[in-house]
């Protein structure tokens, strides 16, 4: 069913915000014979930047004229500059063609909106539901305020829609019900593994028997190793219940910081609502940088570079492997990653990894994250993740023999 209200999804908090009296004169300014002596803008001519020229990795020069670079470095409109969201939504309905009028909001990263839209839906004492092992990011932000964790068990293809089901089915009702589910569902950190596309359409339906929303971050999805990418949640969206979150962390630089959501225009809008009492706007140098990699690229320009950037991961990932199967066999367990970046271990005859991860590892000059990190509700665990993007094959090979090692050595001390 066609949600028309989302009033009873907000949270106390974000039906309280009112737009900001100058933030809503922003886009009013770029009318046409408007004269301006509302908003607070520092004068142009005060910018020491003029113009800026940089070289991309093919050879080709990009110019930021003198009058992109004034708009660049000027206070712009909260949602994102108009030129970019136009982009955006080009790419989105190519991807996804979503079936209904959506909007976008560009935040300085995905986990800019991510926490906006967690702020949005959630009030303390909440129930979220949300997929084990999790993103830790998220985590450190839903953690302070005392939810109700309803923790989803998966599996090497994800959420397992059965256990969703039967968390819902059975549901406690001392408890608020939940209003929303939290996943990373293509290449998911830690676990490196995707949902297929006939689970996502049964947690989809679940979404709709039990009327909660979908929060898709997907800062993975352009990294999927197979020659298909597997739909989104936002590409089978009927009712307006999915609010997507893409980045080009991952595809572009992290350092840019640039990611948006995408879905229903009245959940978008709280965001912007968000927005304008926080940050004001994504940074405008950095996005007027990007747009001009994107127009310069187009759409399938962009789709191209994608695709490269997921054939030099899965590359890595195989190198990955190839170690690991040298070195931990017998050792650890692990499913081989479909997207991303990450390889979720679980080491055997290892039952808590912290102390393994966290001192003797250092110790050895071998970084990972014991798994405990990524569980919402605490709970000791053998696992640990590990990411294959940087490190060198000869670096990888090492730091898994270095791994190996501890782990013999911490089995033979059990005996």
């Amino acid at each position: 069913m066609v949600i028309t209200d989302y009033d009873k999804y907000l949270s106390r908090r974000s039906k309280a915000r009112k737009p900001s009296a100058i933030r809503a004169l922003q886009p009013l300014i770029a009318l046409p014979g408007m004269i301006s002596l509302g908003g607070g803008l520092p004068h142009p001519s005060t910018f020491p930047i003029l113009d800026m020229s940089f070289t991309l990795t093919n050879g080709d020069t990009l110019t930021i004229s003198d009058i992109e670079m004034r708009r660049a470095l000027q206070y712009s409109n909260t949602n994102g500059l108009p030129d970019l969201i136009e982009w955006l939504k080009q790419l989105q309905i190519e991807e996804h063609k979503p079936k209904y009028d959506f909007d976008i909001c560009i935040g300085n990263g995905s986990q800019d909106v991510l926490s906006k839209a967690f702020e949005m839906l959630l009030n303390e004492g909440d129930s979220i539901l949300i997929e084990k092992p999790a993103y830790t990011g998220a985590l450190a932000f839903l953690r302070p305020m005392n939810l109700n964790f309803v923790d989803i068990e998966t599996d090497g293809n994800g959420i397992i829609p059965e256990k969703l089901e039967e968390a819902l089915e059975n549901w406690d009702d001392s408890k608020p019900r939940p209003k929303c589910i939290y996943t990373v569902p293509i290449g998911g950190n830690p676990t490196g593994v995707s949902v297929s596309l006939e689970r996502k359409k049964k947690i989809y339906e679940l979404a709709q028997k039990f009327d909660f929303i979908i929060l898709e971050d997907d800062p993975y999805y352009y990294l999927q190793f197979s020659e298909q990418r597997i739909p989104s949640y936002f590409s089978m969206d009927v009712d307006g219940r999915v609010l997507r979150f893409d980045s080009f962390s991952k595809i572009l630089s992290s350092g840019i910081r640039i990611g948006w959501a995408s879905g229903p225009k009245p959940l978008v809008n709280r965001i912007v609502l968000h927005t304008q009492a926080a940050n004001l706007h994504a940074s405008g140098l950095s996005q007027t940088f990007a747009l001009s990699i994107l127009r310069r690229w187009g759409v399938f320009g962009f789709m191209e570079h994608a695709k490269k950037t997921a054939a030099f991961y899965k590359q890595k990932r195989d190198i990955f492997i190839e170690s690991a199967e040298k070195y931990l066999n017998g050792l650890a367990e692990w499913n081989t990653p479909s997207a991303g970046m990450f390889i979720w271990l679980k080491l055997l005859g290892i039952n808590d990894s912290e102390t393994l991860i966290k001192k003797k590892a250092i110790e050895k000059k071998v970084l990972m994250v014991p798994g405990f990190e990524f569980f919402p509700n605490t709970e000791v665990t053998s696992y640990v993740r590990a990411s294959y993007s940087t490190a060198t094959k000869e670096e990888i090979d090492e730091a898994l023999k270095r791994l190996a090692s501890l782990l013999k050595d911490a089995i033979a001390s059990q005996n």
